[in-house]
């Protein structure tokens, strides 16, 4: 199986169940991971044979636009959009840090990681 990877995409946005974080906003990191046969595109260097990170980097920016609640819906959406505009992908894995969740005590961020296969079952 090949992967591709988005790792540690910082975009800024505004999500969360707080009035205030839809309005004043924060950092979140997104790492991606994608399952899917990458050996037609090694064999052939053409961009058509292979999934395009900057398509998935495209998705994931029009999907943290939209405010929601919660990260897992945002999650959620991310990974069916990519799915349905990827459907040779087998597996997906995506991982959203909100870098300052407003909650007591200093950390790097509190983060939800969501994860679809989308192989049917042998």
């Amino acid at each position: 199986m090949s992967k591709i990877f988005l790792e540690d995409v910082k975009i800024y946005a505004y999500h969360g169940v707080l009035p205030e974080e839809n309005i004043i906003g924060t950092y979140y990191i997104l790492n991606l991971e994608i399952h899917t046969d990458l050996w037609k595109a090694a064999e052939s260097d053409d961009l058509n044979d292979t999934i395009s990170y900057a398509d998935i980097n495209e998705i994931i920016h029009n999907e943290m636009k939209i405010k929601s609640k919660l990260l897992e819906h945002v999650a959620g959406r991310i990974i069916a959009n990519i799915h349905e505009n990827f459907s040779q992908i087998d597996y997906i894995k995506l991982k959203i840090t909100k870098t300052a969740p407003p909650m007591k005590g200093e950390m790097k961020g509190a983060s939800i990681e969501l994860e679809k296969s989308f192989k049917p079952n042998n």
